[in-house]
């Protein structure tokens, strides 16, 4: 039987909390495809208005080991750059990975800047074991907020 595991990640940036949960979060179904274009091919909602249990659809390009993922939005605090999503369909569900939902917070650091924390929970199907997707998933992620780090310093109006 597969148990329940986890994972934590966390990544500094420069950038304010609320402005990088805005971009890198709230609105990378809409950023990524601009200044992410070699991995996310294309991304948009598939149902609601981006309030709790909104389903949005990213479609990534052949550098991604799948062709999409649906993430549902189970809880959000904008005020606390905060929110809970889960997997719905792509991404490893029903290859190698029964249920998956991601824990994200952007806190205020002291310098201005802001620290992501991330903790994600998942169960892998029976007789799947991981090897180096944990590894792969924490870069990934982190190359998502560096993106939208990159984005926002260099356009310095853009999420305010």
């Amino acid at each position: 039987m597969a148990s329940t595991n986890s994972w934590t990640h966390e990544i500094e940036s420069p950038v304010a909390a609320p402005r990088l949960f805005r971009a890198a979060v709230m609105d990378w179904h809409t950023l990524a495809p601009k200044i992410a274009s070699h991995i996310v091919a294309s991304a948009h909602p598939v149902d609601g208005d981006g309030s709790v249990g909104s389903v949005r659809q990213f479609n990534f390009t052949s550098a991604m080991p799948f062709s999409h993922m649906k993430e549902r939005l189970e809880f959000l605090d904008v005020d606390k750059c905060e929110c809970k999503s889960t997997l719905v369909e792509g991404g490893g569900i029903g290859k190698a990975i029964e249920t998956a939902t991601s824990h994200i917070k952007v806190e205020p650091a002291a310098n201005g800047g802001s620290v992501v924390k991330v903790e994600s929970t998942y169960k892998l199907l029976p007789g799947v074991e991981v090897k180096d997707e944990i590894t792969k998933a924490k870069e990934s992620l982190t190359g998502i907020f560096k993106t939208a780090e990159a984005y926002l310093i260099a356009n310095p109006d853009a999420y305010n």
